[in-house]
């Protein structure tokens, strides 16, 4: 019986190749993708239906209104940032980034965790290419597998826990490429902050630019669908 690992999944390029990660390691995925009230909700659409790609057969939604909270030009009437240049991206914590979001989804992958009896948990977070949020980095992973194996049932009864992020020191043309290898297919997938009313990518966030150039350096067609002159 192969073991069962919880994986967050957004629908985007990184979730995506670490659900590949995990099932190549031999584990059952467990699905779990978050609608928190993200202007980017085409995302969940893209959940779901890479799931059913990559043949998941326990795929869950859970709802959390983060806009009661905002903070975030995610989550609230604040504009997503464009054009910015990779030095810009690479100082400071953008707009984009919402409050406490990974803490809150490893919580809630960590309680899934503990009913259907997994003890591994998968996260797409990456510390290269990315846009400086404090809660994708490999100290952020380690301190909250700490947590899950303190305050948890299954942990003080013996179980250990093991937070995967397998994607942390990787760069984006990386990550493509062992997706590719792995036989993603990333057309199926959203990453744009911002996208326009058909689920297109504006191409100009701080996401679509590290996506266009992470399929430029590993020397595979974009499959993704800009909006015009994009």
């Amino acid at each position: 019986m192969m073991k069962k690992a919880v994986v967050l999944i957004s629908g985007g390029l990184d979730s995506t190749t670490c659900l590949a990660m995990a099932k190549a390691a031999g584990f059952e995925p467990v699905c779990l993708a978050v609608s928190y009230g993200q202007r980017h909700v085409v995302e969940l659409e893209r959940a779901r239906k890479v799931s059913e790609a990559m043949g998941v057969k326990d795929f869950r939604v859970v709802s959390i209104d983060l806009r009661n909270i905002g903070g975030s030009a995610l989550t609230a009437d604040i504009p997503v940032p464009k054009d910015r240049p990779e030095t810009e991206m690479s100082h400071g914590i953008p707009v984009t980034y919402v409050p406490a979001r990974n803490t809150l989804f490893l919580s809630l992958a960590l309680g899934l965790a503990e009913v259907v009896g997994a003890q591994d948990l998968y996260i797409g977070v990456n510390a290269v290419d990315y846009s400086g949020y404090p809660d994708c980095r490999p100290e952020f992973i380690r301190a909250f597998e700490s947590l899950a194996n303190l305050a948890t049932k299954a942990g003080v009864e013996g179980a250990r826990f093991k937070i995967h992020a397998p994607l942390s020191g990787m760069t984006k043309a990386d990550i493509i490429r062992e997706g590719t290898r792995l036989g993603v297919d990333y057309g199926m997938t959203h990453s744009c902050y911002d996208p326009d009313a058909e689920g297109r990518a504006c191409g100009r966030c701080d996401s679509c630019v590290l996506r266009k150039k992470g399929f430029q350096e590993a020397g595979v067609a974009d499959p993704t669908r800009y909006t015009e002159g994009q």
